[in-house]
């Protein structure tokens, strides 16, 4: 087998740019705490996201604002990727396997997906964890973007969370984030100041596409989504592995809540947002 891929002592995270499953042959059997990925839909049509800059000109431009005043907009990254597979499921097994095959006795899985592929992939994870070993479904919910008219408006993705060993896992409760309590009058002042655990349907937005968390990864998800994961499943000074890490938010989350990382990505894009976003750390490591 090749060298490790593990963080060496002094680093906080290691980015690997390589084909996933090829990577994944590079970390030793149950040596990973908890592994999060966030695979391709498979919407069947290509994922892009433009980043851009609106600046005011006293002449020319490309579009006009309030007053008439003119503005030039400015391409400043244009990310995407494909979407499309002609069998999910043939693509995601191997990988899942693999997932079982690095994580602790204690460890947990986390597949975000959505409503086209997440039965399909619950089946495969019954398979190869044993349906004993899987723990939730959580549902995240936002509300963003357009809305048909000919259906409910599609507004959440689904989170389905296995476990190594049922019982012998990682759940930290005390480290979780608490949310305010809906009747706050209901459970006294002392409770209502806590506030409460979240249940398995986490409310929170999406990421702004015009606001300072974006980064220009067409499917990047918001930080606080992976602080809640990683603080929950993942036991402190652990390694978390990303074998779809986009942006790297995964890993900015490890490093937020004081847990190591290993991100995985074969896009060139998804490399060069990952070094520009964690250009000023100088524990992590990039092959």
């Amino acid at each position: 087998m090749s060298r490790s891929i593990l963080p060496c002592k002094g680093e906080n995270g290691v980015v690997v740019h390589a084909d996933n499953l090829e990577a994944l042959a590079r970390i030793p059997d149950e040596s990973i705490d908890l592994v999060y990925i966030d695979p391709p839909f498979n919407t069947g049509r290509a994922q892009a996201r433009t980043q851009t800059k609106t600046s005011r000109v006293e002449k020319g431009g490309d579009r006009t604002g309030f007053g008439g005043k003119r503005y030039q907009t400015e391409v400043l990254s244009k990310e995407s990727f494909d979407d499309s597979f002609s069998d999910f499921e043939a693509f995601i097994e191997p990988r899942l396997q693999e997932a079982r095959r690095v994580l602790a006795k204690h460890g947990s899985l986390y597949v975000h997906l959505d409503s086209r592929e997440v039965h399909y992939v619950k089946v495969q994870l019954d398979r190869i964890f044993g349906r004993e070993q899987f723990l939730n479904e959580v549902i995240w919910a936002y509300d963003y973007g357009g809305r048909p008219k000919d259906r409910w408006p599609k507004k959440h993705d689904n989170i389905l969370v296995y476990v190594k060993t049922a019982g012998a896992h990682v759940f930290n409760q005390e480290d979780i984030d608490r949310i305010p309590y809906m009747a706050p009058g209901l459970v006294g002042p002392e409770k209502a100041a806590r506030g409460k655990l979240p249940t398995d349907t986490w409310w929170h937005t999406i990421v702004s596409p015009t606001g300072k968390e974006k980064l220009g990864w067409p499917t990047q998800k918001p930080i606080r989504i992976l602080e809640r994961i990683v603080s929950a499943s993942c036991p402190k000074g652990g390694i978390v592995l990303d074998f779809f890490a986009g942006s790297g938010t995964t890993g900015a989350a490890a490093l937020a809540c004081k847990r190591r990382f290993v991100l995985i990505d074969t896009h060139p894009g998804a490399i060069a947002v990952m070094k520009k976003r964690f250009a000023a750390q100088k524990t992590i490591r990039f092959e």
